[in-house]
């Protein structure tokens, strides 16, 4: 998968001078290839638009939901709580230059839906159940990994453990335990009836096991 080129195209359709979108492409790919990142990268960016090439069919608004999968983890500190907030506050500034007769017709969407981006990213903090269908399908997007088979599911906790080694393991074990029994408390992890048909079960499994080994 060439995620610069689809960032690319998504950029163009939207009306992004060719300098514009290589400079905002170089800015991504620094973000998401910093070395404390072990699992919010741009390999985590791949799976999800892999979902997203899936699915898109089922998007009202795909164009705006796939900006926001490459945006929604741009900052992204462990010791942080705003991420999501800051995230979706840089993924809409970046529109704040374009002059809207710049916008491409009839290609791509004329002008971006500024709000449901911001909406859609800031929903990949809580992952609760949202009022846009859109949203929904970009929160178990998100969440695919849950339901990973174990040894998959087992790399991934393991890329979150390094992206939090600035805490020890007794403040972390509990705090990870806690986000992790609150997927199990709500009565779905997935928000949309496709992927709670697919995945539900395998992510519970997966979450369960995983408590079990903090514990």
């Amino acid at each position: 998968m060439n995620l610069k080129k689809i960032y690319s195209d998504l950029l163009s359709n939207i009306g992004f001078s060719a300098n514009e979108i290589q400079q905002n492409w170089l800015d991504l790919e620094k973000a998401y290839s910093k070395k404390s990142r072990h699992y919010h990268n741009l390999a985590h960016l791949r799976e999800m638009i892999a979902l997203f090439e899936i699915y898109r069919n089922k998007l009202q608004n795909p164009n705006e939901i796939l900006f926001s999968i490459f945006y929604h983890d741009f900052i992204y500190s462990a010791s942080k709580k705003d991420n999501e907030l800051k995230s979706a506050e840089y993924a809409i500034s970046i529109f704040t230059d374009i002059k809207p007769d710049r916008f491409l017709k009839p290609v791509g969407f004329a002008k971006p839906d500024k709000q449901l981006i911001f909406d859609a990213i800031c929903a990949t903090q809580q992952h609760q159940h949202n009022s846009i269908e859109d949203i929904n399908w970009l929160i178990d997007f998100d969440l695919k990994i849950l339901a990973k088979d174990w040894e998959d599911y087992k790399m991934y906790f393991e890329q979150i453990r390094k992206e939090y080694r600035i805490y020890p393991d007794f403040l972390y074990k509990p705090g990870r335990a806690k986000a992790l029994k609150h997927f199990l408390d709500n009565k779905f992890i997935f928000q949309t009836d496709e992927f709670r048909g697919l995945y539900e079960e395998k992510a519970r499994a997966n979450i369960e096991k995983e408590i079990k080994l903090l514990s």
